[in-house]
């Protein structure tokens, strides 16, 4: 059988701590670290404009759009299940509360809709 050679640059890592070491030119955004804290922290404030809980920061309107919110709260849930075992007590908190909170601010949105 011939063997399969991959080629692998090794050296991405060293060009990312290279990047960060270079100074930012004034007013240049300069992204936060990544981490499942931010990443679930982003997609609750995108659910919780979608709940209509506050505006959007695009364009300064209250929207709601139930269809939204509930496919980032359902995305959220998809991501407990994946990650259980793999995350710290604090993001394991961090994501149930929530998971909790939104869950519950769409049920009642949506129970105030219905009625």
């Amino acid at each position: 059988m011939d063997e399969i050679v991959k080629k692998v640059d090794e050296n991405w890592k060293q060009n990312v701590e290279k990047q960060k070491q270079e100074p930012k030119a004034q007013g240049e955004f300069v992204p936060p670290e990544p981490d499942f804290k931010f990443f679930i922290t982003t997609l609750t404030l995108r659910a919780s404009i979608a709940l209509g809980h506050m505006a959007n920061p695009a364009t300064g309107k209250t929207e709601k759009d139930s269809t939204q919110a509930k496919f980032l709260i359902d995305t959220l849930g998809m991501l407990q299940e994946k990650t259980k075992g793999n995350l710290t007590q604090e993001e394991v908190d961090l994501l149930e509360n929530l998971l909790y909170e939104l869950r519950t601010a769409y049920l009642a949105k949506e129970e105030k809709q219905s009625k």
